[in-house]
């Protein structure tokens, strides 16, 4: 929100709707939480996936957070989104409803679903963090190893596997609770 003014709810809505909640076939397979696709000009990776039309072209990311970068730059970079910008990053109604009308989605409820989850999870505390109030962030990939959530794997046989504890895996991968998805990466 800080870097690109876009709101922080509406980015984290559109992330949510767009990828169930990180559980879409094009979440888990592609780290695509938008639902971007390849477009012209894209010259990264691609996945085909079955949309409006069978096999269409959808980005691909190494990692989630690229997804979200992504999204940003997407979003002010064409021209059919230029009038958001003039809407003040707290006015999070304006932006689902001009992103729909901008042609972001074709689903008619598109707006009110992304209200929705900002309400549901109070998602609007994020528009109103400071610069200083900032979290702090480093890119997965720049920080270590990642391990890769293979059919049978808990949290207890990966902290052995790799003489890491329990807790340590869930506090350096933002974990509440022991669920692990297969696929998932794990920072070891």
């Amino acid at each position: 929100m800080q870097e690109y003014n876009i709101p922080a709810s509406i980015t984290l809505a559109q992330g949510v709707l767009e990828s169930g909640s990180g559980r879409s076939p094009l979440a888990i397979r592609s780290n695509n939480h938008f639902g971007i696709k390849c477009h012209k000009g894209w010259e990264g990776h691609s996945v085909t996936h079955d949309d409006d039309e069978k096999g269409e072209c959808f980005r691909k990311y190494k990692y989630p957070e690229t997804s979200y970068e992504d999204h940003s730059k997407f979003l002010i970079s064409r021209k059919r989104y230029a009038s958001l910008f003039q809407l003040k990053n707290t006015d999070y109604k304006g932006w689902a409803y001009g992103l729909k009308k901008a042609g972001y989605a074709t689903d008619k409820k598109y707006p009110q679903k992304l209200i929705s989850i900002i309400n549901k999870y109070n998602l609007t505390q994020y528009d109103k963090m400071k610069t200083a109030e900032k979290v702090s962030f480093v890119p997965r990939k720049s920080i270590g190893n990642y391990y890769k959530v293979q059919k049978g794997d808990t949290l207890y046989s990966i902290s052995k596997k790799f003489n890491i504890s329990v807790e340590k895996l869930k506090e350096v991968n933002g974990l509440k609770g022991n669920t692990i998805q297969i696929g998932q990466h794990l920072l070891l």
